[in-house]
């Protein structure tokens, strides 16, 4: 995992070329501040760090700032953005590459310097000469966005890291609260860590009690409180929300959106695709798919139709000023309270 590269870089021992890609940018970023952080001292930046954007400069140039010697320091740090030619995309600059000279350069790195190549892309061509040599000779970290399981072993790794154990149900949990946003896990990591700071763990109890919860994990929360027929607790997360200055009509949005979510996981489920396959279909994370999929079996078709109708007047009626907007959703709570109640008279 990324925390290998993560722990060679905190013990001094650099790779004379990184290649870092994909499309999780928390970890890019990341290890590019590691890099900054340890390769050169504070000093040593002014005069041996350098960036550059290979969509308006030529690799020449940055490979002859690689073959310089370091000025007052041991080594050159170099970033090297948007390598297109290592894609299959075809670059909007008009900028020309001599590849040949990336190519003797890959064969024999300046020992003095660090080479980075950084790119968004989700995949590179792998068809390509310069590709093969790169990924050969490079130190690589494919950053894509983590799975489920994934998830949960970077908690796991985060906590450690921060000297704490983490129980089970407490990883599952801050997973549940907090998303599948890294740089929001990890900053709910590291204030749990110093919270556990003299018991050296973190339990379930004390990552409900502090893990912080986004808009969206309020409102799937929400959600599940009407899946499970507890419309006053709904009420109250609901109240909640207001207190902390949220637009009624942004709410109302949102929950629309867990309900649209849940009814399409259902049909599709219906039609046999599997999680991971409505993840790609919806382009969703597909920890939110075993969320949303496991709200889905709560409802009948009918009931998942007619809460949308519902929620697509109470829009209407926001967005025209039919009615006082903190209402409409508090309506749309009770009516559901009220269709539950002659289900389960």
């Amino acid at each position: 995992m990324v925390f290998d590269i993560w722990k060679q870089i905190k013990a001094k021992s650099f790779a004379p070329i990184y290649l870092l890609y994909g499309t999780e940018p928390y970890l890019i970023n990341e290890t590019k501040q590691l890099l900054i952080n340890n390769v050169l001292s504070e000093d040593e930046a002014d005069f041996n760090l350098s960036s550059y954007d290979l969509e308006e400069t030529p690799i020449d140039t940055a490979l002859e700032d690689a073959e310089t010697f370091p000025f007052m320091g041991e080594r050159r740090l170099i970033f090297l953005h948007n390598p297109v030619f290592l894609t299959s995309e075809k670059s909007k600059a008009k900028q020309e590459h001599n590849l040949s000279k990336l190519e003797a350069y890959l064969k024999e790195p300046a020992p003095y310097s660090v080479v980075v190549f950084s790119s968004s892309a989700e995949k590179l061509d792998d068809r390509k000469k310069i590709t093969k040599q790169l990924k050969k000779t490079a130190a690589i970290l494919e950053a894509k966005k983590l799975n489920e399981g994934e998830l949960k072993a970077w908690i796991r790794e985060r906590a450690a890291l921060n000297g704490v154990q983490i129980d089970e149900s407490a990883v599952e949990l801050i997973l549940t609260l907090a998303g599948t946003n890294l740089f929001i896990l990890t900053n709910e990591i590291d204030k749990l860590a110093l919270y556990a700071n003299d018991t050296k763990r973190i339990d379930e109890q004390m990552a409900e009690k502090m893990v912080s919860r986004s808009l969206e994990q309020n409102i799937f929360s929400l959600v599940d409180k009407v899946v499970h027929r507890k419309i006053e607790e709904a009420l109250r997360i609901y109240y909640d929300l207001l207190k902390q200055n949220e637009e009624p009509i942004k709410i109302l949005s949102v929950i629309t959106g867990q309900f649209r979510l849940i009814y399409q996981v259902k049909e599709l489920a219906r039609r046999g695709y599997g999680q991971q396959q409505i993840a790609g279909y919806l382009k969703i994370h597909p920890f939110r798919v075993k969320l949303a999929a496991g709200q889905a079996h709560m409802f009948a078709d009918e009931e998942l139709a007619a809460i949308i109708s519902l929620l697509a007047d109470a829009d209407y009626q926001m967005k025209t000023g039919g009615m006082n907007k903190t209402m409409l959703i508090e309506m749309f709570l009770f009516r559901l309270q009220s269709q539950a109640l002659k289900k389960n008279p």
